[in-house]
């Protein structure tokens, strides 16, 4: 469990450090791709490593210490189980597919963090926290769909409630890398406890007046003269981009979809007066806006400001009381916002007529132990975890690969980071085999993987 305090802040909340209005603008200046089923992805990140066991892969017959707490229940299509914490989830099991065989070699959060979101696997015994996000990385998947899928008045790529980071560090894997800050994702709050302060913040919801307007005009020419990454970026006239994220900036389409009081009490109580259903909610209603891929980041903020990525469930760390890592789950920070939040999404989407092009894609950066350990939690574990997909064109009910008699190793058909990164491009229509170049201009492919593309039909 890493208890931290928050990173990254920056203006408007928006993206890397150099990151600013007139950068999200030109974010949207690149060659299109050809579009695939899904117009837009939700990629919901469950930091911290959930416990394949005790959420999608249960094994009621292994030995009690591996079995752990939790019964399997029947979902609503016969031969698929899931935990019983996860009622909603379960009657909607022909809504969306299991990959029970996502593996790599890797126990350690922070390189596990960057392979999952940008395929490219970290050094492996980075130090906590040793990981700060920089422009030599590799880019993450919103900001690759930033390069290929431009958009003139939304963000390809938003990221909420925060970035993942802590004690200083905001981790690699979560920007643009070397396609530089004009493809950073915008990220809708500041973590918190970095090096930077706070200079402005993006205000989405009320009217704004000329002035306040006139008054962010002022502060981005500033920095924009401070921001020396970004003058050397190129692609155009700063003044048009700057005249671009000044038009989003007071576009009221852009406010409204950031603004959940548009929303029924009905509605934002169907998600979950929480972070969490509220994140997802937010996601809706950033896809339904023509955002290409939403990145929902979970973790929990303690009354201290402190950072925990709860789905690290090596015990309960007094979380909502929580001793062992059991009552964690069973918390208002796992599995039920999990179950009310997720069950919600997938049911409004439909509802809206939104799931056949929305992709919805579910997974942390690794799974959890076999074995349930002294502090009644599983400790880290890369060779085994459970993924979710639903929507864009993903078929219902569907289980692909399989793990051994305890979960610890895939049994059949495993499928690597690459090859999940690799299933969203494929998804959303960008083929995983382009090329991006880097700031020395030397070509890298998208993505190693290879789409599994029997998840679809």
């Amino acid at each position: 469990m890493l208890h931290r305090r928050d990173a990254m802040i920056r203006l408007g909340q928006l993206g890397a450090s150099a990151l600013t209005l007139p950068a999200l603008a030109q974010s949207h200046a690149s060659t299109p791709t050809q579009k695939g089923s899904a117009d837009s992805c939700i990629y919901l990140f469950l930091w911290g490593g959930p416990p394949q066991h005790d959420t999608f892969d249960l094994k009621p017959d292994a030995p009690d210490d591996i079995r752990g707490e939790f019964k399997p229940i029947r979902t609503n299509v016969p031969g698929i189980d899931i935990c019983e914490r996860l009622p909603r989830l379960a009657r909607l099991a022909d809504k969306y597919s299991l990959v029970r065989s996502l593996t790599h070699p890797s126990n350690n959060h922070e390189p596990s963090v960057q392979h999952m979101l940008s395929g490219r696997p970290g050094a492996p015994n980075l130090a906590v926290p040793m990981n700060q996000r920089k422009r030599s990385d590799f880019p993450n998947i919103g900001s690759v769909l930033s390069h290929f899928r431009p958009s003139n008045d939304m963000p390809t790529a938003v990221t909420v409630p925060r970035p993942i980071g802590h004690s200083g560090v905001t981790y690699t894997g979560t920007h643009a890398g070397f396609l530089g800050p004009k493809h950073d994702p915008l990220e809708r709050a500041p973590a918190r406890d970095t090096r930077e302060s706070a200079s402005h913040t993006l205000d989405p919801f009320p009217d704004l007046p000329e002035d306040r307007l006139a008054g962010r005009s002022g502060l981005l020419k500033r920095l924009e003269r401070q921001d020396e990454a970004l003058q050397k970026s190129g692609g155009g006239s700063l003044d048009d981009y700057r005249d671009r994220a000044m038009r989003m900036l007071a576009n009221p389409a852009v406010r409204r979809a950031f603004d959940l009081t548009q929303e029924s009490t009905h509605v934002r109580d169907r998600y979950g007066r929480s972070e969490y259903g509220e994140s997802f909610l937010l996601a809706r209603r950033l896809v339904e806006a023509g955002v290409s891929l939403v990145t929902i980041s979970w973790m929990y903020i303690f009354p201290s400001g402190t950072v925990s990525n709860v789905w690290d469930n090596h015990a309960g760390y007094g979380i909502h009381g929580a001793k062992a890592g059991y009552d964690l789950l069973r918390s208002p920070v796992c599995l039920p916002p999990l179950d009310q939040g997720l069950s919600a999404l997938i049911e409004d989407l439909e509802d809206r007529g939104l799931l056949g092009r929305t992709l919805i894609a579910a997974a942390g950066e690794f799974g959890r132990t076999p074995k349930v350990n002294k502090e009644g939690g599983r400790d880290h574990w890369g060779a085994c975890q459970s993924a979710l997909f639903a929507g864009g064109g993903i078929r219902g009910g569907h289980v692909y690969g399989k793990s051994d008699k305890i979960a610890a190793y895939p049994s059949d058909n495993p499928v690597s980071p690459a090859d999940f990164l690799a299933t969203i491009y494929h998804a959303m229509g960008v083929d995983p085999a382009d090329e991006i170049r880097d700031r020395e201009n030397r070509p890298h492919r998208l993505c190693d993987g290879t789409p599994v593309t029997s998840l679809f039909g």
